[in-house]
């Protein structure tokens, strides 16, 4: 069974370039494809259990495949059991690993993308809304082939997306200016009226990652909660009533 079993040409060629994140999301698509190819099956019925069991093992063969290509281990140095020694708890023990190890991915692109992003007020929101309708003007109205022009206002398509998640990634304002630097000054229509507003886009960005980095300087450190001792093994009853009345001696236990 081949990996366009679970997913499609198009998801393939989505994928990320980052090679982590690549298998992640590989895993991911697997992983729904397979449940909505099993979900209707009957465990309880043998020939539908095999089938299930079946789909299964290449779910696991593509996994490995692909992690073998992207380096990814351990996954990458795991040998594909055959489809004879292959069953139930071969399989509850490779989503257990996968599991571990899209957990800790998840939590560590998490804290990438917290680095590599600012959370922008509501107002300075409104005010690049504002000059991104200025720069869509500038865009609109260049002198330059239709395909840049369209390619252009998909960027700014995906800037105002970007615009709207509660915390802008530093990347996508990046790529908007140097997509519009790129164009020759001589295109626009009024190449100050485009600088200016591609600066105040970067400054406004700026600006408000500054004061989030001044708000973690200053802010308090996180105070620890305290933790519990370990707990120490109790005397028994009686013991504990022989001591209170000092028979410790006398008690043969």
């Amino acid at each position: 069974m081949s990996i366009l079993n679970f997913v499609t040409q198009d998801q393939l060629d989505e994928l990320d370039e980052d090679p982590r994140v690549a298998f992640m999301q590989l895993a991911n698509l697997a992983q729904r494809s397979l449940a909505d190819q099993t979900k209707n099956f009957d465990p309880d019925h043998e020939q539908e259990w095999r089938e299930i069991e079946d789909l299964r093992h290449s779910f696991v063969n593509v996994l490995l495949a692909a992690a073998k290509r992207f380096e990814i281990e351990p996954f990458a140095s795991m040998e594909l059991p055959t489809a004879n020694n292959f069953d139930n708890r071969s399989y509850r023990d490779f989503r257990d690993h996968l599991d571990h190890y899209i957990t800790q991915l998840v939590i560590d692109n998490s804290s990438r993308t917290r680095r590599q992003s600012v959370e922008v007020p509501p107002k300075t929101k409104d005010s690049i809304r504002g000059y991104i309708q200025e720069l869509r003007g500038c865009i609109e109205q260049s002198d330059m082939p239709d395909t840049k022009r369209e390619a252009l206002l998909d960027r700014l398509d995906a800037f105002q997306a970007e615009l709207e998640k509660r915390r802008v990634n530093l990347l996508a304002v990046s790529m908007l200016v140097f997509d519009i630097i790129a164009v020759p000054g001589a295109a626009w229509a009024s190449y100050e009226l485009t600088s200016r507003v591609v600066t105040n886009i970067m400054q406004t960005v700026a600006k408000a990652r500054a004061e989030e980095q001044e708000k973690k300087q200053l802010a308090p450190p996180a105070e620890f909660k305290a933790l519990s001792p370990p707990r120490r093994d109790l005397p028994s009853p009686r013991r504990q009533a022989a001591k209170n009345y000092n028979f410790d001696d006398d008690i043969p236990f």
